[in-house]
Order: C-alpha cells, then structure tokens, then sequence
C-alpha cells in the first residue's frame, strides 16, 4: 500500500495517518494536528466526534492555503469555494472552541506515591 505524499484533494476520512510521514507535509500536519489536540486538552480527553473535526479542520485549512497559493500565482481561483471553505473551517473551529483547554494533572504527591507503587 503506497502512502499519501500530501493530503488527497476530497477529505477522506484517516487521511493523517495516510500520509507518509517521510514527507515535509506530513510532519507539518502532524505537529498542527497535536497543537490543536493540546490546545483541547490532549487526544485522550477527545470525543470520536472531536478528533474527527480536528483532522477535517486540517483538511480544510491546508485545501484553502492551496487555494490562496493558485490565487497568487494567477491560477484559476473559485472564490464562492474558497468562501464556503473559509466558513465551514470558522464553523468547525467554532464547534471545537477556540480558548485553550488545561489538561488535568495528578498532583506531585499522587504522582510520586504511583511511581514508586510500580
């Protein structure tokens, strides 16, 4: 099975973990990825639901930075598309929150007490 060089031009589902990690763009998105999933409150505090936004708010934002970058270059560019993206991805963002969230932490007592336990 051959691995994504950049994210396919439909989103499809998983499409991350597609991606060859070898590639400048995958390692990109992996580190905006685990940005926003901290900014969450980490992976592990995620709903399916949650995980999934992130990885199409991704999708979308890397799809509109295409878009822009074909405007600039003088490439045919669909501005109804790009608006329509522009807003799902203010849409999703939305959804998910845009305030950072802490992650909870054992505190120093607890943490010491389970190490030693092991």
């Amino acid at each position: 099975m051959s691995r994504l060089h950049e994210p396919p031009q439909k989103f499809a589902q998983g499409w991350l973990t597609e991606l060859d990690g070898r590639t400048g763009i995958a390692q990109v998105m992996r580190q905006r990825y685990e940005a926003l999933t901290n900014d969450l409150g980490g992976v592990s505090q995620l709903s399916y639901a949650q995980r999934s936004l992130v990885e199409r708010s991704l999708w979308l934002e890397y799809w509109l930075s295409q878009q822009e970058q074909a405007l600039a270059s003088g490439a045919e560019f669909d501005v109804g598309k790009w608006v329509q993206a522009a807003n799902s991805l203010q849409g999703i963002l939305t959804k998910l929150g845009l305030q950072r969230v802490a992650r909870e932490v054992p505190d120093l007592a607890e943490y010491l007490k389970a190490r030693s336990e092991k």
